[in-house]
């Protein structure tokens, strides 16, 4: 009995069966569309951060931030290192030996990035020791040739811990018998698994080895850095080098995966702009609805005007109804995308279990399962821009219900 008419008579509107029940279908189906948009924009959303999120943890927590590669190898990489500590910015370092090659075994062969590391010194700028499934980066002992590959590489060559492998360098050898490849026996010492591209093409093997492989003479080819802002990593590295006496290369991961996370923010960016119009076209359905109750209301409109009600009062009464309408469906497709994104992963497990099938294949994708990470930033925005456009979608037919005569509306009535 408190409240203002407009809102009791725009309440009364939305809940009253109406004569014209076509009108009510066309309003349910708004509010369902409104919800629905809404809904389906967060989870998708949701699976994108969830893919930007993987990007940065599995890949970019296996390959290196940064690095800094000398001319001709580094004879001290300690004192590089000690140097490069010293930026505010490097949390830590490592250095490395890198080198293309291929992997044989269980008569299949398999392209390979071969990397030669210090354990102690590795997990300090890596994930990988919390992702080994069998052995630990510490049974890489140096002279022994040991390798560590990933759980697709193991998986297509048939390799368990223990077992002998080859690995082939693409380059030659001059040799009595003839140029031949070079070639050295390994064994494996452990299998990783990130769920991601690299458990197919990426090894380790302990850098004293990798020196002795690639015949670096004892030196390391450069220095891995870890940084607290991946997206600062260029610049890091760029003033890193800069304190270090003589001259040393530059690179960063915006050369080696930028491309791929590009990828991903912009499709993030396109597919979020076209769901919108999904949402655009649930809030338009509403300008239909109101302006077929205000031609089924025409009678009412012209006796509340009769009555004293102003062309305002008569405007806010079908603001309040299409308000109704957008709030209670963006409210209700918030719940269900937040809900939505909070178990999709777990849903597409399950649905992966009960059909057999797997959706996300590591041999195409660069990760194995649907990754999701709700933002409530993206919940904010969403909610907010469906509840603006929803709004603002009756403004329209309420001023054209303010706009009625009274005279001409009772005419024939």
């Amino acid at each position: 009995m408190f409240k203002p008419l407009s809102i009791c008579i725009g309440l009364r509107y939305t809940a009253a069966k109406r004569r014209n029940h076509f009108i009510s279908f066309i309003s349910l189906t708004s509010m369902i569309g409104l919800m629905l948009g809404v809904a389906v924009l967060i989870i998708v959303l949701s699976v994108m951060n969830g893919f930007d999120r993987e990007l940065k943890q599995r890949i970019l927590g296996m390959v290196p931030h940064a690095v800094i590669e000398g001319v001709n190898g580094i004879d001290d990489w300690r004192a590089v290192k000690q140097a490069v500590l010293t930026h505010p910015h490097v949390l830590a370092a490592a250095p490395f030996i890198q080198g293309q090659g291929m992997v044989t075994g269980g008569g299949e062969v398999r392209g390979v990035l071969i990397n030669g590391v210090l354990p102690d010194q590795e997990r300090t700028v890596s994930i990988i020791e919390d992702h080994m499934v069998e052995g630990s980066l510490d049974d890489l002992k140096p002279g022994e040739f040991g390798i560590i590959v990933g759980r697709l590489l193991a998986a297509s060559l048939r390799l368990q811990v223990g077992d002998r492998v080859t690995v082939v360098l693409p380059e030659a050898s001059v040799t009595p018998a003839g140029v031949l490849p070079r070639l050295k026996r390994f064994t494996v010492k452990g299998i990783f698994s990130v769920g991601a591209e690299l458990d197919g093409n990426y090894t380790l093997i302990h850098m004293d080895d990798a020196a002795k492989l690639v015949r670096t003479g004892g030196k390391a080819q450069g220095v891995r850095l870890l940084v607290d802002n991946l997206f600062a990593a260029p610049k890091v590295a760029r003033d890193a080098a800069r304190t270090l006496a003589g001259r040393y290369y530059v690179s960063d991961w915006t050369r080696t995966h930028g491309n791929l996370f590009q990828a991903i923010r912009m499709e993030k960016t396109m597919i979020g702009l076209l769901l919108m119009f999904i949402v655009a076209v649930a809030a338009f359905n509403i300008v239909s609805t109101l302006v077929m109750v205000v031609t089924d209301k025409t009678a009412d409109i012209a006796i509340l005007r009769t009555m004293g009600a102003t062309p305002g009062r008569i405007m806010r009464i079908f603001i309040v109804q299409g308000a109704v309408i957008g709030v209670f469906g963006t409210l209700v497709g918030t719940s269900l995308g937040v809900l939505g994104a909070l178990n999709i992963s777990a849903f597409i497990s399950w649905l992966e279990g009960v059909i057999g099938h797997k959706f996300l294949s590591a041999d195409v994708y660069f990760i194995s399962y649907l990754p999701s990470q709700l933002q409530w930033q993206d919940v904010a925005i969403i909610s907010g821009a469906g509840l603006a456009m929803s709004l603002l979608a009756t403004i329209y037919p309420a001023w054209r219900a303010s706009r009625i005569d009274p005279a001409e509306a009772l005419r024939y009535e």
